[in-house]
């Protein structure tokens, strides 16, 4: 399909929430086919559908090492979290340049609509569990940033400035 440009951070449409999706479509699985086509070219293990300026609430998670494993998801919402959090080292396409160590769940349970229109729940763990959080919050007009106090925040944001990522 087609690699898509990212937005650039602090664009609009990255915080504010996306609309659910009602059916799945070709249309839908098209802009799925283009996500999957740009999180490999960044390379990334996840995109949200906001992150190249599509506001609907869709999004492919890739963590497989082989790759060619992603998982096509509709309206993903978390059902259960696991106490025990993990840290990893967490950046964004929409303000290249920086990255951050974010804690989140190890685990958790979402339920989505997946590619045949189904609703499906599915256990994520370790760097699926937190890529897919990561799209979730990116569908809710939340980056990977907002995780941090505000001095951590205005520190990498200032960062990304001077390294031109915006």
């Amino acid at each position: 399909m087609t690699v898509r440009p990212c937005l650039r951070w602090p664009n609009p449409v990255l915080r504010r929430p996306a609309a659910p999706v009602e059916t799945i479509t070709d249309e839908i699985r098209a802009t799925w086919a283009d996500m999957i086509d740009t999180m490999e070219a960044m390379p990334g293990v996840g995109l949200a559908a906001v992150q190249i300026g599509v506001p609907l609430a869709l999004a492919v998670v890739d963590a497989s090492e082989a790759r060619g494993q992603a998982v096509r998801m509709a309206n993903p919402t978390v059902l259960h979290a696991s106490v025990e959090l993990r840290e990893h080292e967490e950046a964004s396409p929409n303000l290249p340049g920086v990255s951050a160590v974010i804690r989140r769940p190890r685990a958790v349970t979402v339920r989505f609509l997946n590619a045949d229109g189904v609703w499906e729940e599915r256990d994520f763990v370790l760097l699926w569990a937190t890529s897919v959080q990561h799209q979730i919050d990116h569908l809710a007009g939340k980056m990977y940033f907002d995780h941090l106090s505000p001095l951590k925040r205005s520190m990498l944001i200032k960062r990304a400035d001077k390294l031109g990522g915006r």
